[in-house]
């Protein structure tokens, strides 16, 4: 497929699919005139890396460790680094961090709603503290 249909089955920029080349997270075949050639594999790649971006890992360590990610059950790493797993800890702890973040809010936001949706549209809420 071209770049076009890739960026769109992707949700994509083309511009980006152009960077994960440039960074060698993906590697598309070449036409005989010239033109990149994405194969359909390349969609879920996309999907994978674009996942691992909005996770806020940088693309040197998605570069490292997309070979592993290919067959989960099978993971071989034979060039890991001790930097590179303690950058992987580092990452795995932020990570961690997030998600109680944004598990704290998703609870606050239900309870919020909870409220709302018992008082019924349009009634007041209290919301603890005295307007001012």
């Amino acid at each position: 497929m071209r770049i076009g249909e890739l960026s769109e089955r992707t949700d994509t920029p083309r511009r980006l699919l152009r960077y994960y080349e440039e960074q060698g997270l993906i590697n598309p075949g070449r036409c005989a005139n010239g033109y990149r050639n994405y194969d359909e594999g390349l969609v879920d790649r996309v999907v994978q890396i674009r996942g691992l971006l909005d996770a806020g890992l940088p693309t040197r360590l998605i570069k490292q460790i997309l070979p592993c990610l290919d067959k989960p059950r099978s993971i071989h790493f034979p060039d890991a680094t001790p930097e590179m797993i303690a950058a992987l800890e580092h990452e795995r702890e932020r990570m961690e961090q997030r998600i109680r973040c944004l598990a704290r809010n998703r609870d606050a936001i239900g309870e919020y709603l909870d409220a709302v949706l018992a008082r019924g549209p349009g009634a007041p809420v209290n919301s603890g503290s005295t307007p001012a």
